[in-house]
């Protein structure tokens, strides 16, 4: 990893003087496949607005001096809304013993530097330590067709794979969220991946 770089965990409040520029780099990159979101600057401070009210939210900021070019997110899932609770409940998962990851969002000169790796230690460290004994996180189903996926796109799932992490069919759920080509927001199809830890 370049040492002009900083890893820096956060929890709750502490996140609060980001939330502007986390809200711009949400924007920034969901814009990308797979997701395609035509997010709004508003609807993503209001978003961000959920960790910082939960003290056992984490944040893991990635800054080039005072830049932040990266983030990830993670809560335990017991203090999540019920939409992301029900498939585990469904499951017959027991929420107290889940964290739930968010997004790993990196601007793309800064890809390709191992900090995925910190990523995903940073918040599994922080689910062992609030008493979790699964990590998981989920991400958005595509056609494997899908006539808008660049022509250079290659899946994560190779990757999650390699940090021991499962796809779970049977754990789904639908978001709703705004594309890019979209008049209004419309449901899209989401799976979960896990991890024991």
């Amino acid at each position: 990893m370049n040492t002009n770089l900083k890893i820096v965990r956060m929890k709750g409040s502490e996140i609060i003087p980001y939330i502007s520029d986390l809200a711009k780099l949400r924007m920034e990159i969901f814009k990308s496949y797979p997701y395609l979101y035509d997010g709004s600057f508003d609807y993503e401070t209001e978003y961000l607005k959920t960790y910082t009210t939960c003290p056992e939210s984490i944040m893991v900021l990635v800054f080039e001096q005072d830049k932040v070019v990266g983030v990830s997110t993670a809560i335990p899932l017991e203090l999540e809304i019920m939409e992301f609770q029900k498939p585990f409940i469904d499951n017959n998962y027991n929420i107290k013993d889940i964290f739930l990851f968010g997004e790993s969002l990196l601007l793309p000169a800064y890809r390709g530097r191992n900090i995925y790796h910190h990523f995903f230690k940073e918040r599994e460290d922080a689910a062992r330590i609030y008493g979790c004994k699964l990590a998981t996180f989920f991400a958005v189903e595509r056609p494997i067709d899908d006539p808008r996926k660049p022509s250079d796109y290659v899946p994560l799932d190779k990757i999650w794979n390699r940090f021991g992490y499962k796809k779970h069919p049977e754990i789904n759920l639908y978001i709703e969220w705004k594309e890019v080509d979209e008049e209004t927001q419309s449901p899209k199809p989401v799976i979960f991946w896990l991890k024991k830890l």
